[in-house]
Parts: C-alpha cells; sequence; structure tokens
C-alpha cells in the first residue's frame, strides 16, 4: 500500500516541479547574472520560511532552502527535493531558468508545500526585498516566499533532526509521527552521541576523524511503539557498531555507512 501512494505521489509532484523548468524560460533582456550588483543576496544560504498564495500562509518544512553563487547558479531544496537552476537579475528581480529537480518521494505535507514553493518560484521575474537578514521575494500577482539568512551548522553540539533513510541510491522521508534525532557530544575526539531513534532513546560512544565518525554498540531504551515507528529505529540502530563517513552541506547532515546506507538530518532552528 506504501509503495504505490508513494509512486502515485511522486508522479504527481514531478509534474507539479515541472512549470520551474518551463515557466521561466530564458533570460530576459537586459538581465545580468546574478551577482551583478545584488551585493549580499548571493553567497548567502536562504532557508525558506514560507509561502503565502492566494492570501494562505504555508509554513516550509526543516530544511528548504535557496543560494545563488556569484556565477549565476541556483541550488536548493523544495522541501523534499533537491533542484537548481540558473539565476538573472533586472533591477530588484530575479529570475529563475533551466531548472533540473531530483525525484524523491516524501509524506504528503511536504510534497504538497514543495509544490506550491515550486510553482511560486516560476511565477516569472520575483520581486527581491532584503531587510537586515530576512529576504521576501514577491510575484506580480502578490505572492510571496519568506525566507530568512541562516549560519553554518556544526557537527559537534547541533541537534540534527533526521529528515531521510536511503539505501540502493533511494531516499524516502521518515514516517509523519518518527521523531529521529542525534547530537554529539562537543568533544569529538573521545565523545558520544545521544539521541532517539524513532521510538526508543539512544547513546553510544562516537569518535570523529578525518570525515568520519566511529560509533559505539548502542545502549537504548525499550518501549514498543506502532510498527512503522520501530522500522525506522531498526534502519538507524544499523548505524552502530562501525564507521560512517559524514558530509555537512550548510545545515545538512548526510550519514553514509560502510554497506552504503544513508541518513539525512538537518539542523535545529
Amino acid at each position: 500500500m506504501y509503495r504505490q501512494t508513494h509512486r502515485i505521489t511522486l508522479t504527481a509532484a514531478v509534474l507539479a516541479l515541472l512549470p520551474l523548468a518551463a515557466a521561466c524560460g530564458s533570460e530576459q533582456p537586459g538581465s545580468r547574472p546574478a551577482g551583478a550588483g545584488v551585493g549580499s543576496l548571493t553567497g548567502v544560504h536562504w532557508a525558506v520560511d514560507g509561502v503565502t498564495v492566494d492570501g494562505t500562509r504555508h509554513d516550509a518544512p526543516a530544511g528548504a532552502y535557496v543560494t545563488i553563487d556569484d556565477s549565476g547558479r541556483a541550488r536548493g531544496n523544495f522541501g523534499c527535493n533537491h533542484f537548481s537552476a540558473r539565476a538573472s537579475f533586472d533591477g530588484d528581480r530575479v529570475r529563475l531558468a533551466d531548472a533540473s529537480v531530483t525525484e524523491m518521494g516524501c509524506e504528503d505535507k511536504p510534497m504538497k508545500f514543495e509544490q506550491t514553493l515550486a510553482r511560486t518560484l516560476a511565477d516569472g521575474p520575483l520581486k527581491a526585498d532584503m531587510d537586515k537578514n530576512r529576504l521576501t521575494l514577491t510575484t506580480d500577482g502578490g505572492d510571496t516566499v519568506r525566507l530568512s539568512k541562516e549560519q553554518d551548522a556544526p557537527l559537534l553540539g547541533t541537534r540534527w533532526n533526521v529528515t531521510a533513510l536511503g539505501a540502493d541510491g533511494v531516499a524516502r522521508s521518515l514516517p509523519q509521527d518518527a521523531e529521529a534525532h542525534l547530537t554529539f557530544a562537543e568533544d569529538g575526539a573521545s565523545g558520544k552521541v545521544t539521541g532517539r531513534l524513532g521510538c526508543n532513546k539512544v547513546s553510544a560512544t562516537a569518535t570523529v576523524r578525518d570525515g568520519n565518525i566511529t560509533l559505539g554498540r548502542p545502549s537504548t531504551t525499550r518501549m514498543m511503539c506502532e510498527a512503522s515507528l520501530m522500522d525506522t529505529e531498526k534502519r538507524l540502530l544499523r548505524l552502530f557498531g562501525g564507521t560512517v563517513e559524514y558530509r555537512i552541506d550548510h545545515r545538512t547532515l548526510t550519514l553514509t555507512s560502510e554497506n552504503g546506507e544513508s541518513v539525512t538530518a538537518v539542523a535545529a532552528k
């Protein structure tokens, strides 16, 4: 049942995202690559706070963001899927074009937000208004995307909320009621990790060295939860008792085990 629903949801989401590549079109005459006179807009990790469409506010799920580099390449996450696009500026307006989007399926709530955000970003040139660390992008019809500047998150001392599990190159979001998070102690050389795995609390030794984390045998509480949460916990437990590679992209942490299984987590705000 879940796989069938997942497939249907994914198809709908991909169809909804296609307008970002088509509707944005090509650069208009007089437009400039990002970085030409746009100052502090570029080179910043802009976390998406929410989107307002037709007067209705939609709050963003954790991990939705947009960045634009000085060469005019925009990258980000719609709330589930990652995207890249070409950005150009004309005065105080920004336009995204030639987008490519990943094809990962998530729960209904982030997928619905993703469709709303993608359509809004595709709605022609967007007027950019900055107020200190906040950015608002506004369509000609008055719909808005609200963003705020975020700093990079350190591995140690940050609560990392798990958002997706991956295997065989396919990532899936956690069940809606799953609460999974990890925090690595400040002393990473001979520290520990604590957190929750979806149902039970966990603690273990954690040694950080050269882009890897060696996790000891886990100690957990012994509660029982519904099947989907226990399945999430079982998969997360496979990280322990071995070494995982870690990678941080601003506020997103990816852990990859020796057998190729992965965990994606975002820094708590």
